[in-house]
């Protein structure tokens, strides 16, 4: 199973969670919100085969920010993974907009031209988070758990961006509705664990199956069909790093 966005650090045994990941050959993206939470971090993932760490600077943080950009810049070249990273303009969040805003231009002038792979947190900015991947040039991002206006998703395909589809999204009207504009060549999975749960409990990384089976029935294709897609899909985005 392909889970291009969770957080591994945020498990409760997030040692045991890895491993298990690998000896299920999970390909998984794994999402941090700091740059200090990768340096932690990465160790653990040097060594593993199907998973991989990103470095994060998640807008919910803003007022880390600024003490916390020294240690992006120490690690951005360690790694071709770099998220969550976004905007986000929602009411708990708006107080910080424009040090969210500084923070995110700083990052993706930081990446430009460089061959990194992009998480893109939008709530609220989905607007604004493309007016500055488009200034900067960024070649490969993927909108996570989007929920901006419908009529942005045909300007962000146009640019080559992708969106990761997760669990939560498949159960809302408005996901559906998301899901139902966006080309098939752009989609990818993911599961925002720990963040979403599924019977009271959080889902593990990779657990998407429900997003494949759902997709199954609404492109009318078999699951082994849309599973192809998908992986297709994700060697387009890392053919971007070749």
């Amino acid at each position: 199973m392909l889970d291009t966005h969770c957080h591994i650090d945020l498990y409760k045994d997030p040692k045991l969670t890895l491993e298990q990941c690998e000896v299920k050959k999970m390909i998984v993206l794994s999402m941090t919100n700091l740059p200090s939470h990768f340096e932690m971090g990465s160790p653990f993932f040097k060594s593993k085969k199907y998973v991989r760490i990103s470095l994060g600077m998640h807008p919910l943080y803003a007022d880390l920010h600024i003490k916390e950009f020294p240690c992006f810049l120490r690690n951005v070249s360690k790694t071709s993974y770099i998220g969550e990273i976004g905007l986000d303009f929602s009411k708990d969040c708006i107080g910080t907009k424009e040090v969210q805003i500084q923070s995110f231009e700083r990052i993706l002038k930081l990446v430009s031209g460089q061959k990194k792979i992009l998480s893109i947190h939008s709530r609220k900015a989905a607007s604004e988070v493309l007016k500055n991947l488009i200034k900067y040039k960024i070649k490969s991002a993927i909108f996570h758990w989007y929920s901006g206006e419908l009529n942005l998703i045909k300007e962000i395909v146009k640019e080559g961006y992708y969106f990761s589809i997760n669990p939560a999204m498949i159960k809302s009207a408005s996901g559906q509705k998301i899901i139902a504009k966006i080309p098939r060549g752009n989609i990818l999975t993911e599961t925002d664990g720990p963040f979403i749960e599924n019977d009271h409990k959080p889902l593990n990384p990779g657990e998407v199956d429900e997003v494949i089976f759902y997709l199954s029935k609404v492109w009318k294709v078999s699951a082994k069909e849309v599973q192809q897609i998908i992986m297709s899909n994700f060697k387009q985005v890392i053919n971007s790093l070749k």
